[in-house]
């Protein structure tokens, strides 16, 4: 190629006017007249009468094979009016008989709102003898009609399944046919029929034509999963391809890590299946897909003040907990991996890079280029970072522990909040409170405390916490939650262990007393004081009422005494109890050497 303006993103050489191809390789970039030498009887010169030539573009945050396959599909992209899109919906429906499902997505939310949301009525009006699943633009909602629904279950006793949502009619509590978030819409997803290997085969295809078309010539699949049935599964598609010599894209594909899952299990799989791809000139399992949270539109972007247009004080759930986040980047990070994190609101940007903070402490400093996708929403942050056997005394406070973020306000004695992990101990003599665990949150402002991580530990005068999960202490609220394995409170009135024990402190004379307690442990938890214990799955305790009431698979001991029931109920301060029983269970009691 000659007479060309070639920008060739090289500093020594940023243009040139010339190129050289040889058995598909360029072997020459310059100027016209030493082009020429490699002339011979077989080489055609096309000359480029100055048009611009560029270095193909990569994408480094894209959906090849997914976004390929949806648009094979019920293809909604880029419409902008409801009327519009109903009767493209339509068309897809026309074509279908009884039963088959119709698929698709790449409609935009902001079509609807801020005056309404998608709802199954508008589809049920197109058919309701017909299943309708339809994701999305930004891939976190599903938009679904009745027929839909139902062959899923989802009715209005479904609760919302973790970091998922079900929207509602308000009035009825009714599924309204939007579905938020990953965990919700796989509930519908699943039952959807599996895309074959030739649908995915196809997807790519179209991908990746259309890719050519725009001139990208690299890309990053920013979601690929290893299971097959899984949305966005697809390896075996860029293999396929790869063996038949199709494929010309050069793919870094983003393992997906699955949230609220075991770390070690997931690390190894990735590792197995790098390692089966580095064979592959093209086709590189080097990057890590973590969904840190949703998208602000439906609110399921994670933000680190309440959502403005809402009167609940919500902002948003993290898909990962910050404990979990610094193991899972740390470990990653320390294989080699590049982590490509899904991050939109401030809080979950926020995480994201104390998580990158944390895995620099254990790893240190590498060429490692992580990358954060979306920060739609960024606030500047005033901190400062102490490592490594970081010891802090102040009026208020002792702090010892080897990662520590203070952040500040206006200068740097104007702390508000402290961040600390690894081997954590913590003593305030103003809020009568000490702790330990891998991590703690103190936001001095707040006066909100939480420890989290093994053998987590929390005392208040003469109240302790333990758990393996997290506690936490809202100071000015008067009130804590301990959640996770292994978690107990021990009083001087009451011991209690249980997955989740939420209570409420108020303060006498100085010192801080439960008036309150909920307990819940799916399989059994334990309540024992002085001469009394109980067993059930949920338990309230009201001191002011003198009153402890047990839920579901009740068992009250005392002394030979073994009563067994539904619900009980003890009276602290008569020192007496009660057990019921519902439906065709039948109270038992076991009295033994009595007189």
């Amino acid at each position: 190629m000659t007479n060309a303006k070639i920008y060739t993103v090289n500093e020594q050489q940023p243009w040139a006017e010339a190129l050289v191809v040889e058995d598909g390789k360029i072997i020459f970039v310059g100027n016209n007249q030493d082009a020429l030498q490699y002339q011979n009887k077989n080489t055609l010169i096309k000359d480029m009468q100055e048009k611009m030539i560029l270095p193909g573009f990569h994408d480094i945050h894209i959906h090849p094979v997914h976004g390929g396959v949806t648009s094979l599909q019920c293809n909604l992209v880029d419409i902008r009016e409801i009327s519009i899109l109903l009767s493209k919906i339509e068309s897809c429906v026309a074509d279908k008989v009884i039963g088959e499902w119709v698929v698709g997505g790449g409609w935009s939310i902001d079509i609807f709102s801020p005056e309404s949301l998608p709802d199954k009525k508008l589809l049920d009006a197109i058919t309701n003898n017909i299943p309708i699943s339809l994701k999305s633009s930004d891939g976190h909602s599903l938009w679904v009609n009745s027929n839909a629904l139902e062959i899923a279950g989802l009715n209005l006793k479904t609760t919302d399944p973790k970091n998922g949502k079900i929207e509602r009619y308000i009035t009825s509590n009714e599924p309204s046919g939007l579905l938020h978030e990953d965990s919700a819409m796989m509930l519908v997803m699943k039952h959807q029929p599996k895309l074959t290997s030739e649908d995915l085969i196809d997807g790519l295809r179209y991908a990746q034509n259309l890719f050519h078309s725009y001139g990208i010539t690299g890309v990053q699949d920013a979601i690929l999963k290893l299971d097959p049935g899984d949305p966005y599964y697809g390896l075996e598609a860029y293999n396929f391809l790869e063996s038949r010599d199709e494929l010309n894209l050069h793919v870094i594909t983003a393992l997906f890590w699955k949230n609220g899952q075991a770390l070690k299990p997931q690390l190894e799989r990735f590792i197995e299946t790098r390692k089966q791809q580095s064979g592959s000139d093209l086709i590189h399992a080097t990057s890590i897909k973590i969904w840190q949270d949703g998208v602000i539109e439906t609110y399921t972007a994670a933000m680190l003040e309440a959502y403005s247009d809402r009167d609940d004080n919500y902002r948003g759930e993290l898909q990962n907990s910050p404990e979990d986040l610094n193991a899972a980047v740390a470990a990653l990070d320390a294989e080699g991996f590049q982590i490509h994190f899904h991050a939109i609101g401030d809080r979950a940007i926020k995480i994201a890079f104390d998580s990158l903070e944390n895995a620099i402490y254990y790893n240190g400093i590498r060429d490692s280029r992580h990358h954060i996708s979306h920060i739609e929403v960024f606030q500047e942050e005033k901190y400062y970072l102490l490592k490594k056997n970081v010891e802090i005394v102040s009026d208020e406070f002792e702090l010892n522990g080897n990662l520590v973020k203070i952040f500040f306000d206006k200068d740097l004695y104007d702390i508000q909040e402290l961040i600390a992990s690894t081997d954590v101990n913590f003593k305030s003599s103003a809020y009568n409170i000490k702790g330990k665990g891998e991590m703690l949150e103190f936001n001095i402002q707040n006066e909100k405390i939480k420890v989290t991580g093994e053998k987590s530990e929390l005392f208040l005068e003469t109240t302790e916490m333990f758990s393996d999960g997290s506690i936490a202490v809202d100071n000015l609220v008067g009130s804590f939650s301990i959640e996770g394995p292994n978690s107990k409170l021990i009083s001087d009135e009451i011991f209690i262990t249980g997955f989740m024990i939420n209570g409420i402190l108020v303060t006498n004379n100085g010192a801080r007393d439960i008036t309150n307690l909920e307990v819940e442990d799916e399989n059994i938890l334990n309540i024992i004081t002085e001469d009394t214990e109980m067993f059930s799955k949920k338990a309230f305790y009201d001191r002011e009422k003198s009153i402890i009431e047990l839920f579901d698979s009740v068992t009250i001991k005392r002394g030979s005494e073994i009563i067994t029931g539904d619900y009980g109920v003890l009276d602290t301060n008569k020192n007496a109890y009660k057990v019921s029983s519902k439906n065709s269970n039948k109270v038992k009691a076991i009295i033994s050497n009595t007189k």
